[in-house]
């Protein structure tokens, strides 16, 4: 076939396709638009998702009558003008194709007066076909409507969803860059109804809460660039969610680099390694990140749609958004509190509503927990269902309270009047904090254990420690917090070396096929940073000759933990290529190390132990979470067990 220049209707088309994705994508644009040229109030209003009607107004700079022309032109603009402005692009638009592809695809018509012309001018554009400019009333700015969209590409227009669902995404669009534009106001209609309305002059944590939901307020904590860390003269800004709020998708998360909404896979990662331990594996926190960077240092020309940026030095950039968060998280207490609504219902973490059913012999039932409920105009984080909790966390505070309800007035009586004292700084002089024969033995019907007095810890079922702090009453899973520990210990001593290994008299064999000596192999190098050895010992056998003296002393089987190992390893959970991998496989690897390690559930601890373990929760960082993000605490108020046992 010839080759054929192709004519502009077609090449205005064509770039449609790429920029016109749906009516969200000509809102965004307009809107982006409106913003670069100065605009302080923007009103966008639809009909029937978009499909009928797209108008956007605002109060900017307008277009002079000689430009409006130009405005619809294929590859026109006025925010370039040398290729050297491509080094360093300060505006939301910069290509030259919006307007032309969206008067390419629809029935196009701009109204637009400048603040010192005495009347507005229109103009028409419907596919090819240009009408105008000519005389209109308006006032200073400019108003641009979209009728019919891809109403000449039947392909195109078959496959836009409802009007319900497109406006959705224009919902969602819109918020998105109102979000990093809290000086702007922004109003938003959908068939004669206002569905979204911002006043100008926001703070950024204002609007983002708002837009986010106002029930998130207490949740998002703010975070800025560490003192000393900003790139020349930019830094970032942002709110981190609460580990109890973090999602299974990762779509509330938003990132905006100089004004801008868009995807990096390398902040992606800073944000999930911030809550590295925080949260599961399989959760994804809910964050805004905004990061104000000179121009030079990111470049916005690498797609169509302007959603993806790169960064000059992203390495840096990943850097500066981990420090800042992991600062922020690791700065705040992140214990979830539980709160008793009345003595009839259920109560759980954070505004949960939970229920707790006695379960048979009178034991202490768990509790499955819904995550609480987020609220957001931008993604209205709706809330999920969990069918089961997370294993160490699976203590009902309901079955808790209740099963208090169960003791004698006198022992009732005295473990609140602890709390109280301790709480008031009010205990007797007289009282020997190291004798455990203060408190009385609480074990009705044999199901608790005794109460050390001496470090004012319950442990319960041999499983939970019940103690307190300056707040109320702190609820522990001792597995939970001592694999933390555990972790920390590990963690600390690998960045300082090898972890110290022990040799076998003997060495312990692994019975392995070819995947499991193939996997081996893979992970040998950080098997010997934390202190094993092992290699084939002839057809179908693995031989450990060293064994890290840390697993040990925690009496640890070497054969069973590196079959465990191995199966990890074969799943590819350590996997060390690409950037960041091998530090993530070692921190899986720590965290394997320091369940086998710790104390289980259902082990007697001795009075020491229990003292040394709630020394280390104030030591340690994180001690909120255990290494898989599990929590590790809860906290019932003061006030709350005031309530409760009907004292205020």
């Amino acid at each position: 076939m010839p080759i054929r220049k192709l004519p502009p209707l077609l090449i205005n088309q064509i770039a449609a396709g790429e920029v016109i994705e749906r009516p969200a994508s000509v809102v965004k644009e307009l809107v982006e638009n409106s913003l670069d040229a100065g605009a302080k109030h923007i009103d966008v209003a639809v009909e029937e998702g978009g499909r009928q009607l797209i108008r956007v107004g605002d109060d900017a700079s307008g277009i002079a009558v000689d430009q409006l022309a130009l405005a619809v032109a294929p590859h026109a603009t006025s925010k370039l003008s040398a290729t050297q402005d491509l080094a360093a692009i300060g505006t939301l638009g910069f290509r030259g194709e919006a307007l032309a592809s969206i008067a390419s695809v629809s029935r196009l018509r701009i109204t637009s007066r400048t603040a010192d012309a005495e009347s507005g001018h229109q103009l028409e554009a419907k596919g090819d076909h240009v009408t105008g400019p000519s005389p209109a009333g308006s006032a200073p700015g400019t108003i641009v409507e979209v009728r019919d969209l891809f109403f000449n590409t039947p392909a195109r227009r078959k496959f836009m969803r409802s009007a319900t669902t497109e406006f959705g995404h224009i919902t969602d669009a819109v918020s998105r860059i109102a979000m990093v534009w809290p000086q702007i106001a922004l109003t938003l209609t959908h068939n004669d109804r206002k569905y979204l309305e911002l006043p100008t002059g926001q703070t950024r944590r204002d609007r983002c809460v708002q837009l986010l939901g106002n029930d998130l307020d207490e949740a998002m904590l703010e975070f800025e660039s560490p003192a000393g860390s900003e790139m020349d003269d930019g830094g970032v800004w942002g709110l981190a969610g609460v580990p109890s709020i973090a999602r299974s998708s990762s779509k509330y998360q938003h990132l905006f680099v100089n004004g801008r909404n868009v995807r990096d896979r390398n902040v992606a990662h800073a944000i999930k390694e911030a809550y590295r331990g925080l949260i599961p594996h399989d959760r994804q926190p809910v964050a805004v990140v905004i990061l104000d960077l000179p121009a030079d240092c990111v470049d916005v020309n690498v797609h169509p749609t302007k959603t993806e940026v790169r960064f000059r030095d992203p390495g840096r950039i990943h850097g500066l958004v981990l420090t800042a968060l992991r600062q922020r998280l690791l700065g705040t207490d992140l214990t979830p509190s539980i709160s008793i609504e009345s003595p009839q219902r259920g109560f759980g973490l954070a505004g949960q509503n939970t229920t707790a059913t006695p379960s048979a012999g009178g034991q202490m039932p768990t509790m499955a927990a819904a995550p609480p409920h987020v609220g957001s105009s931008v993604d209205r984080i709706a809330p999920e269902t969990q069918t089961s909790a997370a294993p160490g966390s699976n203590l009902s505070a309901r079955a808790f309270v209740d099963y208090f309800k169960q003791m004698d007035p006198t022992q009732k009586g005295f473990v609140y009047d602890q709390v109280k004292r301790a709480m008031t700084d009010d205990l007797p002089e007289s009282m020997d904090r190291h004798d455990e024969d203060v408190a009385p033995q609480l074990e009705p019907s044999g199901r608790i254990g005794p109460m050390l007095a001496a470090q004012g810890v319950l442990q319960i079922h041999k499983s939970y420690l019940v103690t307190q702090d300056e707040q109320g009453m702190l609820i522990i899973d001792q597995h939970a917090l001592h694999e933390r520990v555990m972790f920390e210990q590990l963690r600390s001593r690998v960045l300082q070396g090898n972890l110290e290994s022990q040799r076998l008299l003997m060495p312990v064999t692994v019975s392995a096929g070819a995947a499991r000596i193939a996997a081996l192999e893979k992970i040998a190098p950080l098997l010997q940073r934390i202190g094993i050895e092992a290699e084939p010992m002839g057809p179908g056998t693995i031989g450990i000759h060293a064994f890290a003296s840390f697993l040990f002393d925690r009496k640890v089987e070497p054969a069973e933990m590196l079959e465990q190992l191995l199966d990890h390893a074969e799943d590819g959970q350590f996997d060390t290529r690409g950037e960041h991998a091998e530090e993530a496989a070692m921190h899986t690897l720590l965290d394997m190390m320091a369940c086998k390690a710790a104390v289980k559930a259902g082990d007697q601890m001795s009075q020491q132990e229990l003292a040394d373990l709630l020394a280390r929760r104030e030591q340690v960082e994180r001690s909120s979470a255990c290494p898989h993000g599990r929590p590790t605490s809860i906290r019932l108020t003061l006030r709350d067990l005031e309530k409760h046992f009907k004292r205020t």
